[in-house]
């Protein structure tokens, strides 16, 4: 998969690029009948919300075959290697549950902030790639970016700890206000298998999920070798240390059986963080 320079001047100035329907059914069908799997177990990489519920699913692509494809698709990742001009690594792979009624905030912020101050990642070329599991909707709790907002660079943050089960570096409220005036506010949307690709400076966030419909996200964290994370405070699954380069399988890897993947963690993560 290849941009056209209209999506590569697109994504420069609004700092995201929106494909629909990138992963046909069949794809979606394979990758959402491993979520229930992945979200029952006891293992560290589920992250709870306060009801239970999983927040967060990481590193899957490190013990489930699946999924251990998916982050060596050319549709994810050559995009990524395009824009960076570079080989990329995983820094982060995850898969967000939004539960139908109570999934939780995600409040505005940086993808950056998070990384520089937690991982001491050098600079922003790191970006992120999504792909819906489940139709996105204006009721279900959809990512909302402001655009243009990455050309501002890396922005004040301070570290919320407390409105969410999950900590992130946040904006401020005067300064997402200023942004939203200049930029507005978008919500991509679309059916299971669309994928959205977002700068690491894009200012984003999410609300609750009141609807009756569930929606689970895929994220692809990817960083180009050069600009690998200096600092090891959070626990593996969060912030991988394999920096070695991506090399992409066959474009119809998914539903190719034949096809072999290494899974290290199978068995189980007993690393602790340095």
């Amino acid at each position: 998969m290849e941009l056209t320079q209209e999506q590569v001047e697109n994504f420069n100035s609004n700092g995201y690029l929106v494909f629909p329907s990138l992963f046909n059914p069949d794809e979606v069908a394979l990758l959402n009948g491993e979520v229930a799997d992945l979200y029952s177990r006891n293992r560290p990489e589920n992250v709870r919300e306060k009801s239970g519920e999983v927040r967060t699913n990481f590193a899957a692509h490190l013990y489930n075959e699946i999924y251990a494809k998916l982050a060596r698709h050319p549709r994810l990742v050559k995009p990524v290697v395009q824009i960076l001009k570079e080989q990329v690594y995983m820094h982060q792979f995850k898969i967000n549950g939004k539960a139908a009624f109570s999934g939780d905030v995600w409040q505005w912020h940086q993808d950056f902030a998070t990384w520089k101050n937690d991982d001491g990642m050098p600079s922003a070329r790191a970006m992120n790639i999504a792909i819906f599991l489940d139709e996105v909707n204006e009721f279900n709790g959809p990512l909302m970016f402001i655009p243009g907002s990455h050309e501002k660079g890396v922005l004040d943050a301070s570290h919320d700890t407390d409105t969410t089960s999950y900590p992130l570096w946040v904006c401020d409220e005067d300064t997402v206000g200023k942004l939203v005036d200049r930029g507005g506010i978008v919500a991509p949307k679309g059916i299971a298998g669309t994928a959205v690709l977002f700068h690491g400076c894009m200012v984003h966030s999410s609300s609750n999920n009141l609807s009756p419909w569930a929606r689970k996200t895929v994220y692809l964290s990817l960083c180009a070798i050069s600009n690998h994370i200096t600092k090891y405070k959070r626990p593996e699954f969060k912030a991988q240390r394999d920096f070695s380069p991506i090399e992409c399988l066959a474009d119809d890897c998914l539903l190719d059986n034949q096809v072999e993947v290494s899974l290290p963690w199978k068995e189980g993560f007993d690393k602790e963080p340095a």
